[in-house]
């Protein structure tokens, strides 16, 4: 049926999206966290409280597929 293939392009989309945007965002926390530890920025960013970030890390449950039934 057209309309699972559609649903199954969907979610394939959905899901590259959220792994790309993941991404994006890890590698920028690398990124702060590591100009964060340079001289001067280290002065600088104590100065105004700017602190090193965590990364992003998905809970096991975000792993798991959700069931769909039709």
């Amino acid at each position: 049926n057209q309309n699972i293939l559609d649903l199954q392009n969907e979610l394939r989309t959905t899901e590259d999206k959220i792994a790309f945007t993941r991404q994006f965002y890890n590698d920028t926390v690398m990124k702060l966290n590591a100009k964060l530890e340079t001289f001067p920025t280290v002065m600088v960013a104590g100065m105004f409280g700017f602190r090193a970030e965590p990364y992003f890390e998905a809970e096991e449950e975000a792993a798991k597929a959700p069931k769909v039934e039709f």
